[in-house]
């Protein structure tokens, strides 16, 4: 099954929530921290609580990176526990050129088996083409972030009296010829979602910041209704895996992802 089913059959059950997992071994509950592999440990409970709520896993791949073999190894058993029908983005922001840039897509792709990559597109097409070249995956390419420090770049005018990240977004539409891109675009700024979202076109749009970093799920779903799309995916993270620390974590976790859920269908109908 390609990206974009996978994606679809989520969104037509009205599944919105991507469960982030930037799993953290100093924020998981004590209880696992003497297990083999605690971090892969907590996210099996963390999918088991989730999965059929999920509309998609982001597995922020530097919380994993940074313990080296250990943590390689918990990143590919947390890919194939999640299975094959729920989209799996690799948080990886990868950019580059070349052969590197080839390398990336196929470690992605191919290696860990991800449906979904998050790409920084600021060397331009050289940076991004092998990854569109993969037909049946979704490329998500930074438009705005989240995080207060877009405004160095990103919300920079330029001469065409445009800002950086719609220059960013009318490429990535001219890039989207197979349909396999989509746009990162923080829900911290809805201000900017709401004057561009037509720019969106019917690219899938991740959006990452709301809870921990302020984003208003409300805000953000009301974007999308009055603008008739519903090609949306809202990522939260330290708001829902870390929102219990007791060794029934997993029904709290289980009990927000529902309410939010929840909360987005009837903001949509």
């Amino acid at each position: 099954m390609n990206a974009q089913t996978k994606l679809k059959n989520k969104i037509d059950k009205g599944l919105h929530i991507c469960v982030g997992l930037d799993s953290d071994i100093n924020k998981i509950p004590p209880h696992l921290k003497e297990l083999p592999l605690p971090v892969f440990e907590f996210n099996k409970i963390i999918i088991d609580a989730t999965i059929e709520y999920a509309n998609s896993y982001k597995i922020n791949f530097a919380f994993y990176e940074k313990d080296g073999i250990e943590g390689m190894e918990t990143l590919f058993k947390t890919i194939n526990y999640i299975g094959k029908e729920t989209l799996i983005i690799a948080d990886a922001k990868r950019g580059d050129i070349g052969n590197t840039s080839k390398n990336y897509a196929e470690s992605i792709f191919e290696y860990f088996n991800c449906d979904a990559i998050t790409i920084n597109p600021y060397m331009g097409l050289d940076s991004v083409k092998p990854f569109i070249a993969y037909k049946n995956k979704i490329s998500f390419i930074l438009g705005l972030t989240s995080n207060s420090s877009a405004v160095d770049f990103e919300k920079q005018k330029l001469t065409n009296g445009k800002f950086l990240f719609q220059e960013v977004i009318a490429k990535v539409n001219a890039w989207n010829r197979f349909n396999n891109c989509g746009l990162v675009f923080g829900a911290t700024n809805i201000n900017e979602l709401t004057e561009n979202i037509s720019s969106f076109n019917d690219m899938p749009v991740l959006l990452p910041g709301v809870g921990a970093q302020g984003g208003s799920l409300e805000k953000t779903v009301e974007v999308f209704k009055i603008n008739q799309k519903n090609n949306f995916i809202i990522n939260i993270s330290r708001g829902l895996i870390y929102i219990n620390s007791s060794k029934s974590f997993w029904k709290y976790v289980q009990e927000k992802i529902i309410a939010n859920t929840q909360r987005i269908n009837a903001l949509l109908n």
